[in-house]
């Protein structure tokens, strides 16, 4: 906490980790400052001693609030639910928090670890695109047969306007980074409806738009909005 008591969010803009609990912070209003760690900058600023301290991980978000120090951006959200309910981000019915769980957890776990920098690094450059494609791709649509049955389908059962149902959740804060990260890694989304759909309705919202990676303290110049 800073000497105002406003949280601190340590945040990469491109992270769509970071972007899930910047969208978290907006809904909630909670007012914070926004310490930046640039992922690439000086070798990655994330491997820096200093906050290596705060994130053995080597990862964003940490979310410093309430006297205490949170990684995982999942993690962070479940907090900020807790201590901080409205608007809810985890509905009270527990088959529609078991579906917006599965879905943040899909895209979370299934998803988005797969793409990130840390492992395309390792793939190399020449293989970085069409391996970025693969893992998204094979999130969205089950390849064996070449149908929606993976996030798409789910979705097609759940969703109402949002991911699950008529209220933006946990899953709604993971599905639209994923879709910014499937446009940036040129995924062709026209077979994918469902999220599109709700994809173009989330980012009509306010939290979502100042949230997002071209409006942030970090955002290069030529990104900017």
């Amino acid at each position: 906490m800073t000497e105002s008591g406003k949280p601190i969010l340590y945040s990469y803009f491109r992270s769509s980790c970071s972007w899930r609990v910047r969208i978290a912070l907006a809904l909630k209003g909670i007012d914070h400052e926004t310490i930046t760690i640039n992922l690439i900058k000086d070798g990655g600023q994330q491997f820096s001693k200093e906050f290596q301290a705060l994130n053995p991980m080597k990862q964003v978000p940490v979310l410093k609030i309430d006297g205490i120090t949170i990684g995982q951006s999942l993690a962070i959200i479940e907090y900020l639910e807790e201590t901080r309910p409205t608007p809810r981000l985890l509905p009270q019915d527990p088959k529609k928090k078991a579906s917006v769980r599965m879905i943040s957890d899909l895209i979370a776990s299934g998803i988005q670890p797969l793409q990130n920098l840390s492992i395309l690094e390792q793939v190399g450059q020449e293989n970085q695109l069409t391996w970025a494609q693969n893992v998204v791709t094979s999130g969205f649509t089950d390849y064996s047969r070449g149908l929606p049955t993976a996030l798409e389908r789910i979705l097609q059962s759940t969703a109402g306007q949002y991911c699950v149902g008529d209220e933006v959740s946990m899953a709604d804060l993971c599905l639209v980074p994923q879709v910014a990260n499937a446009e940036r890694f040129k995924v062709d989304l026209t077979a994918y409806p469902t999220i599109s759909r709700i994809n173009k309705t989330l980012l009509s919202l306010e939290a979502f738009q100042v949230s997002h990676p071209c409006r942030q303290p970090d955002t290069p110049a030529e990104l900017r909005a």
